[in-house]
């Protein structure tokens, strides 16, 4: 994509400290699920964006975990938090969506919204924290091997942010 391209190269010459490089999609989503210790963070266009959100979670057997952000660093125009599986059409009113992501997603937003504001951070990681635990030993739903409910992921997510 030429005009990523251009735009990261451009940019690329503010920080030359950051080690960089470019990669066709293909190869990328392999080194994604091969070696996904060797990112940090990955600049692309909206469609491979989408596609590697989508490969990355799902390495870890779910996508119904993982938050998404895009982010405007500088702050002139609003961000987007969501979970990476959307709106989740095909499972609607069966009370079996995992809502982690979307709990994550809004610990993401207080934490970008907070600007650094020691309180926002804080809930974010109270959030998370709870998040954690109800990963760790909570109830499951069925994307997880689980056969709870969302609301009961919910539940036990709010529990253990108020313990």
């Amino acid at each position: 994509m030429p005009y990523w391209d251009e735009r990261v190269e451009e940019m690329a010459k503010n920080y030359p400290e950051i080690r960089w490089d470019k990669q066709h999609i293909d190869i990328l989503c392999a080194r994604f699920v091969l070696q996904p210790e060797r990112f940090d963070v990955v600049v692309g266009s909206n469609l491979f964006g989408d596609i590697l959100s989508d490969l990355g979670p799902a390495c870890t057997g779910t996508i119904g975990i993982a938050p998404s952000a895009n982010l405007n660093p500088e702050r002139n125009f609003p961000s987007l938090f969501e979970p990476v599986h959307g709106s989740a059409p095909d499972i609607y009113g069966k009370n079996i969506a995992n809502p982690i992501a979307t709990v994550w997603a809004g610990a993401m937003m207080l934490d970008f919204l907070g600007n650094g504001d020691e309180r926002y951070h804080t809930a974010h990681d109270g959030i998370l924290a709870a998040i954690e635990q109800t990963i760790a030993c909570g109830p499951k739903t069925p994307d997880m091997k689980g056969s709870a409910s969302t609301q009961q992921v919910s539940e036990a997510i709010c529990k253990a942010i108020l313990a």
